[in-house]
Order: C-alpha cells, then structure tokens, then sequence
C-alpha cells in the first residue's frame, strides 16, 4: 500500500538565508566567507529588503538616515522602553517591543507616512512632474498644488512642523547635502523641499520640514518599497532603544517617572456625560 512516502516534499523559495551541517548561505552568497567582515549591517539590510545590493552611495544616504532616526531622548518610545525595563529587567526584548510599538504616526510613523505622500503626489500629476530636477519653479507650482489639496481635504502634510524644533530641523539641511552629494536628490526630497518653500502662502504660516519625513523622502528616493518605510524607522530605532535600556542599567531613572507620575495623581470625580 503506498503511504504517500514517495511524493515530493514541500518546497518554501526564499533568497534570503538557509543553512545546512556545513554552511550558512545568505542572499546567495556565503554568510562567514562572502559577507562577515566585508559588509556592513546597514548595507545588508538595505540589500535583505531590496534584494539588490546597494551602491556605496545608496548605503551613504541610508545609513545617514538611520543615525537620524536612531534616538531622540526621553521620548515617549524611550520612556516605554524604560518603564517596561523596570517592571520586567527580565525580559529585554520585551522592553524593546514596548518602544517599539510606540512607533505611529506622531512618533516614527512619519517617515513612511511622508514618502507615501509624496509618492502619491507624484503618481497622482504625473503629467506636471518636472523632467528636469533642479527646475525649482515647476517643483513649487506643484507642491503649492499638493498643499491646497490637502488643505481642502483637511489632511494635514506628513513631515511638515516638528514638535521641538520650531525653525529648522538640523537634520533636514544635512539629508539633503549628502544625498546631494551622492547625486541621490531625487523627486521625492525636490518635491518636499518645494512643499518647504510654499506652504506658507497657503497655510498662513511657515513650518520647518521635519527630519523624520526627510528621511521619509529619502528612502522614497532610493527605491525602497514604500509599504517598508516605517519598518527602517524601527530598525533605527531598536538600536537607539538599546542605548537607553543600557543607560537605565547605569543610570537610572524609570523609577522616579514612574514616582513623579504616581505620587501626583490627583484623583478627580468620573466624567458625566
């Protein structure tokens, strides 16, 4: 009687990593020969996700964005991490996971939500796309476009205004130079720094352009899949969140915003409606 052990077993593609007694193999090439020591971890994973590898300067302009996005302080990413660090020194990658998921629209979500606008923009007047990149004029005519529809809509613009950093963000001028540089300015960051020069004479009033959506307009820039963005945000951020749960070994300071929030809690009747 034939108990089916003849057929095939199930095949799973991948071209990214798998291993057998002898070998580990990633991205088609061997991980101990081919890759450790002669790639660096933000070339691998701009190469993990795009499954071409990048430029030297793809991996420039990338890898300033993740040190742009890497830690901010005491956000409220950073103090969930910390907290949870508190309740549970145990469990690290929980800790992390909990600064992690504090990644949104308002907190790191703004550099996919930035790039996915601009692509939108972009598909949207195709026809009005400058052919020439440096043509600052047709860039503006278009971005004051974009402006007034999201007005009209009542959406505001990813990337524009920055909690903290009122007049310039120093990250912007600096992303900009250096995809300059790498001859990577393309129509994502022409588009956004239009909609820096324009907004004002629609909204009434000058915001600066947020780092976090540059960055945003600079991943869009080198190609990588939009639906990903958020996700190079995170990996910015784990690295950043690493650093704050290890300044919390040393120098604490969970506790006393756990106290401060506690020890002030004012209680207050329950809202009626």
């Amino acid at each position: 009687m034939d108990n089916g052990s003849s057929a095939a077993p199930p095949a799973y593609p991948t071209s990214l990593g798998t291993s057998d007694a002898e070998s580990i193999s990633l991205l088609g090439r061997d991980l101990a020969n081919d890759l450790m020591g002669n790639v660096g971890f933000g070339e691998l994973a701009f190469w993990l996700v795009t499954q071409q590898r990048p430029s030297p300067g793809q991996v420039r302009v990338f890898e300033a964005v993740l040190v742009a996005l890497a830690d901010h302080g005491f956000t409220p990413t950073a103090i969930a991490a910390r907290l949870t660090y508190l309740s549970a020194p145990d469990s690290l990658q929980g800790a992390l996971a909990a600064g992690l998921l504090g990644g949104g629209s308002r907190f790191l979500g703004v550099t996919e939500d930035c790039g996915q606008f601009l692509a939108t923009v972009l598909e949207e007047h195709s026809d009005a796309r400058p052919n020439d990149l440096d043509d600052d004029a047709a860039w503006d005519a278009l971005a004051l476009t974009a402006v007034k529809q999201a007005r009209d809509s009542g959406r505001i613009i990813p990337g524009l205004g920055h909690p903290v950093h009122k007049e310039q963000d120093p990250r912007t001028p600096r992303l900009l130079t250096i995809a300059d540089e790498e001859g990577l300015r393309g129509p994502h960051l022409r588009l956004f720094e239009a909609i820096g020069r324009v907004h004002v004479d629609v909204l009434g009033r000058r915001l600066p352009l947020n780092g976090a959506g540059v960055c945003g307009a600079a991943l869009a820039d080198l190609g990588l899949p939009l639906d990903m963005l958020r996700g190079f945000a995170l990996l910015a951020r784990t690295a950043g969140l690493i650093g704050q749960l290890a300044e919390e070994t040393r120098r604490p300071v969970a506790n006393s915003i756990y106290l401060s929030v506690d020890r002030h809690a004012t209680p207050v009747p329950p809202a009626t409606d």
